[in-house]
């Protein structure tokens, strides 16, 4: 069965088709960093680590690139505030970003740029922006023209001039459109800045992700993912700018994770109901968090409350229940003499390599992972089955099927990240 990918651009599930064969080029919006990560940033993390973790066990080699964001405003005002540098505001939460990602079992990226280290790569993007048309300097700012590209609003599916009639976007007398967004901004009094051809200053948000996407991936990749919130703008503008650079796609799959809500409420700072991933981790096993986010297909919204984590780690403890009994059941058995296995004997291992099948099966389909766990949760129910069953097993044959059983969960643990 082909890998199948919901992709957002098109919005319908497409066969994986890899630019080239055997291999996938993904890259993921990271953190911006100058706070803790949330549970929303949890979610995109496991969301994206199944994804990679999945294609690699399908046979894939999976060059993945997720970025940091470490030059913005937000880190700008926090180091003012603090009396410190951008840098020491960065490194410290890109630090404990990645401790949480430790924490909940995901697998760090083949590559993780920061973009402070590419600004010879967004500098020429620009320029070639610029000498194309596409992008005007004004006063140290450019801009890029939406205007001048026709197929803006493809992937989101907003309408231009709709969006300029009643779109809610910062007002700003040098822009000729007020859709039009930065490229690169003019440094401020007391502002970091970088040399440029058009004075010091420093990237725009949205350039970071098309240059660095370029330089680690090409010009076109397979995939690019993120959080429903970065479908507009962010990624709106990176495909305007990259495909207006090179007339080529930028990316040929684009997923998105669905939100996390709060008690049925939307996650905000003003509501003060963000949870930092630490802060949860103190109170629950990661696990449990990792286990949660996996029980939802990853485009729909979760509705994270603590009734939900302790149903979770219920069902984890489930679980490890199982691979507990699995285990000592195994050590205590010898293998003596091989035994043929009868028909409702064998059936076990039947169901076993069935279930594995149809776990890698759910995966293939838009990577679902509420139907893979469905079938873990099945191979554990068979676990219970087979190591309370003392006499009527003969200890070989309960053996054999408790090895399967084993072989089964260490694939299910590889591809899932958790038992």
């Amino acid at each position: 069965m082909p890998q199948k990918i919901y992709n957002t651009k098109t919005r319908k599930k497409e066969a994986l088709q890899p630019i080239t064969e055997g291999a996938v080029g993904m890259y993921v919006c990271g953190i911006t960093a100058y706070d803790v990560c949330h549970v929303g940033h949890a979610r995109a993390a496991i969301v994206f680590d199944v994804v990679f973790r999945h294609l690699k066990a399908r046979g894939y080699n999976v060059k993945y690139v997720k970025n940091f964001t470490d030059i913005d405003d937000k880190i700008i005002d926090r180091a003012n505030r603090e009396g410190v540098t951008i840098q020491d505001i960065s490194e410290r939460y890109i630090k404990m970003h990645d401790e949480d990602i430790v924490a909940l079992n995901v697998l760090t990226p083949t590559v993780t740029p920061k973009a402070t280290e590419h600004m010879p790569e967004m500098i020429a993007l620009i320029k070639t922006l610029e000498e194309k048309g596409i992008a005007y300097a004004v006063d140290g700012d450019v801009y890029f023209s939406v205007k001048d590209y026709p197929a803006y609003g493809g992937l989101s599916g907003r309408n231009i001039d709709e969006m300029i009639s009643g779109a809610r976007v910062d007002v700003n007398d040098k822009k000729m459109n007020p859709l039009d967004f930065a490229l690169w901004k003019k440094s401020k009094e007391g502002e970091p800045f970088w040399e440029s051809p058009w004075g010091q200053g420093r990237p725009g948000w949205h350039i970071e992700c098309s240059a660095m996407s370029r330089r680690y991936l090409g010009e076109t990749f397979d995939i690019h993912g993120g959080g429903e919130d970065l479908i507009f703008p962010h990624h709106e503008n990176e495909i305007a700018q990259s495909q207006a650079a090179t007339g080529k796609p930028l990316a040929n799959y684009w997923i998105h994770n669905g939100f996390v809500k709060i008690n049925s409420e939307k996650m905000s700072k003003s509501l003060g109901n963000i949870f930092p991933v630490q802060e949860i981790i103190r109170q629950y096993h990661p696990e449990v968090l990792r286990l949660f986010m996996l029980q939802s297909h990853y485009r729909s919204p979760v509705d994270y409350s603590d009734a939900s984590l302790v149903e979770a780690r219920t069902a984890l403890v489930r679980g490890y229940t199982a691979l507990q009994q699995m285990k000592e059941t195994l050590s205590r058995l010898s293998a003596g003499t091989a035994l043929k296995l009868e028909g409702a004997q064998q059936a076990y291992i039947t169901k076993l390599n069935e279930l594995r099948e149809k776990f890698d099966a759910a995966l293939d389909d838009d990577f679902n992972t509420a139907q893979a766990l469905g079938c873990v949760f099945e191979a554990a129910r068979l676990v219970n089955q087979v190591t309370t069953a003392e006499k009527k097993m003969p200890a070989p044959v309960k053996q054999a099927i408790l090895e399967a059983a084993r072989t089964g969960f260490a694939h299910f643990s590889d591809v899932l990240g958790v038992f």
